[in-house]
């Protein structure tokens, strides 16, 4: 296994059916064009190739000057445990420290807070908690 990272933006197929192996995209049910657009309006995108099979990724949004939101960070189920993830999240946090962005947030799927506390990130207290709003 031989995988390699790029900045460039999947095809359209192939991030559709990475996302979907997250379940993320059961209630949503977004479309491959919709998707596409959304990783297209990113900041930053890595994505991870076994050989030509998207396997992993992960994107920012950001103003480029003070704030960054990571989101999307998907590594396909039968490659998990093997360093990619953490792999594509150091190449995010290094365009974050090349650009001089401070402020890094990001929302973790339940159970994978631990794997960002190993670079640095925090919860939120619970006397500043985040917010967000999802309108069905």
């Amino acid at each position: 296994m031989q995988i390699t990272y790029t900045s460039n933006i999947p095809s359209k197929d192939a991030f559709h059916y990475l996302y979907d192996t997250t379940g993320w995209n059961l209630n949503q049910s977004y479309t491959a064009d919709q998707l596409h657009l959304a990783i297209h309006n990113s900041w930053y995108t890595v994505s991870a190739y076994d050989q030509n099979e998207l396997i992993g990724f992960g994107r920012m949004i950001s103003d480029g000057i003070y704030q960054t939101f990571i989101c999307d960070m998907i590594v396909h189920p039968d490659y998990q445990s093997k360093g990619i993830g953490s792999h594509i999240l150091e190449q995010l946090l290094q365009k974050c420290k090349s650009s001089n962005i401070k402020w890094i947030q990001l929302s973790s799927a339940k159970g994978k807070a631990p794997f960002y506390e190993k670079f640095g990130f925090t919860k939120r207290s619970s006397d500043a908690p985040g917010m967000y709003r999802l309108d069905m």
